[in-house]
């Protein structure tokens, strides 16, 4: 592993902002620090650039233990939420500046700035200063920066959170993008899972000061090996009372289920003759609808089934349905949580020896 940390622990007064966080990452990629609010991922970068000191355990960047050496001589290049651009250099000089501390000579320097522009899609914008930047734009601005003394690692505290929906939605392309051209090492932190999905090679979830799962964002989408992961990733529903649901069954009272929109498929499950359509029409629920939200391209629909509410989606081609309509809902699956175990438990209509005709 090109950057190891063993054993981090964290400690403001009696709070813990690290606690006992492992683990590694592969030279090349890139890899986001996803948690909610509070969750120890802007400690982790700050203690990897060398900006905090933890109270318990080892930094390794390259196999070498960094934990006596200083921000500058851990070669990592760090990105703020906040740009932290320098307002009245101009975007030359807020590039140029850390290669004016390594004392570059103006040949060199001019050269890695353009190199740089280039790179983050600004050419010829060097004359101007921040304010007469986008926040898009200061962001590319940024990035430059924080490249242009080569270092070994690229750091990024949530990077995007400035910025308006529509540019951080194209920011993410353009940063996988240049992440790709560079090469380097880079972890950010977020907490949308959305921009964590799309973009990371790799996904480490925090939660509590502590790493709750590792792993490449399908496996973290489709197999969460916590309960708080579980629920955190994708837009999650907790039902107590599963086993009321038909083809589930709920063992004891320790367990409780958490179910997803995709694992609900919303049909009227008749054909125009009223028959029914497949073998695991005996698993369809009777539903009334609660609410139905338009998002854009797909109806978010919710529906009750019985005291248990679920939410589902339907394309826009299928027709929007009313609020108060009887329709049919299939759970195909869910997770069954129980104490710090989650299992993926899919519907018995789905299992051949459990299917029936009627």
């Amino acid at each position: 592993m090109y950057i190891e940390l063993e054993h981090i622990s964290k400690y403001f007064g009696t709070f813990k902002a690290s606690d006992d966080v492992s683990f590694g990452i592969e030279k090349g990629k890139l890899v986001g620090l996803l948690g909610p609010s509070g969750s120890g991922k802007t400690t982790i970068l700050r203690m990897l650039a060398g900006l905090e000191k933890q109270n318990e355990g080892d930094v390794i960047i390259d196999g070498k233990n960094v934990n006596s050496l200083t921000p500058d001589q851990r070669k990592i290049g760090f990105v703020f939420q906040s740009y932290a651009l320098f307002p009245y250099m101009t975007v030359y000089d807020n590039i140029a500046y850390g290669l004016k501390v390594q004392k570059r000579d103006k040949s060199f320097i001019k050269n890695r700035v353009h190199e740089l522009l280039d790179l983050v899609g600004l050419p010829g914008v060097e004359k101007r200063y921040p304010d007469q930047l986008s926040g898009g734009q200061r962001q590319r601005i940024a990035l430059a920066r924080a490249l242009a003394p080569q270092p070994e690692v690229l750091l990024l505290d949530e990077p995007f959170a400035a910025i308006d929906a529509k540019v951080r939605k194209e920011l993410r392309t353009w940063l996988r993008e240049t992440i790709d051209k560079v090469g380097i090492t880079s972890i950010f932190v977020t907490h949308d899972q959305d921009e964590a999905i799309e973009i990371a090679d790799e996904i480490i979830i925090t939660n509590k000061g502590r790493v709750e799962q590792v792993g490449n964002p399908v496996e973290i989408y489709e197999n969460p090996k916590t309960p708080f992961v579980a629920q955190f990733i994708g837009q999650s529903a907790v039902i107590k009372d599963f086993g009321k649901l038909k083809g589930f069954e709920k063992e004891n009272d320790r367990q409780y289920g958490v179910i997803r929109p995709e694992f609900v498929e919303i049909s009227d499950n008749t054909d125009q003759t009223g028959n029914h359509k497949n073998a695991t029409d005996s698993a369809y629920e009777d539903g009334i609808i609660e609410e139905v939200l338009f998002r854009g391209n797909t109806y978010e629909i919710k529906v009750r089934i019985g005291d248990i509410t679920v939410t589902g989606k339907t394309s826009i081609s299928a027709g929007k349905r009313t609020r108060g309509e009887h329709i049919k809902v299939l759970i195909k699956q869910l997770y069954i949580i129980e104490g710090e175990h989650t299992q993926i438990v899919k519907n018995k209509a789905f299992d051949d020896s459990q299917i029936y005709y009627i």
